[in-house]
């Protein structure tokens, strides 16, 4: 598996989340076996639901490891303010054709929340910005079709 970038904030998150599956566990179990105390659990509807949500538990745990055992945390502090858009930064945008501003931080795909400004690194809009600079234009395919935009700052927050 070849390596996930993350920020320090969505590591920290992933592993948030990892904590409290490892808490839920227990409690998925003890479910289980309350479903299987009344009978037989071919027709318990409540033993079946308790399996598949161990199922879904087990598989985002083993999901979550993964990504922290192969990732790249990338500390966007840390790296040199020379207006050149890398994971991390936090780009303003122009778009040139109706002139709306955006601000997007560029995060791994797991971060990835396009109505709190966190773009993926795998969107369109990331890969046609990376390694572009303040001043820079550049024409992005969107579903709504080709927009030009103008990087107006890029941060290193």
């Amino acid at each position: 598996m070849s390596k996930v970038p993350l920020t320090a904030r969505g590591a920290e998150q992933l592993r948030e989340e990892l904590k409290h599956l490892k808490i839920e566990r227990p409690k998925i179990s003890a479910a289980i076996a309350e479903a299987r105390e009344h009978g037989d659990i071919k027709e318990n509807a409540e033993y079946h639901a308790a399996k598949e949500q161990q199922g879904m538990a087990e598989a985002r745990i083993r999901d979550i490891e993964g990504k922290l055992s192969h990732a790249q945390i990338i500390d966007v502090t840390e790296l040199a303010p020379d207006g050149r858009v890398v994971f991390g930064a936090t780009i303003q945008l122009i778009d040139v054709d109706d002139g709306n501003k955006a601000r997007y931080q560029i995060v791994g795909e797991d971060e990835a929340d396009i109505k709190s400004g966190l773009l993926s690194i795998s969107s369109p809009i990331a890969r046609a910005l990376i390694a572009k600079h303040e001043g820079d234009t550049v024409e992005v395919a969107t579903p709504s079709g080709q927009r030009c935009y103008e990087i107006v700052e890029v941060q290193y927050i």
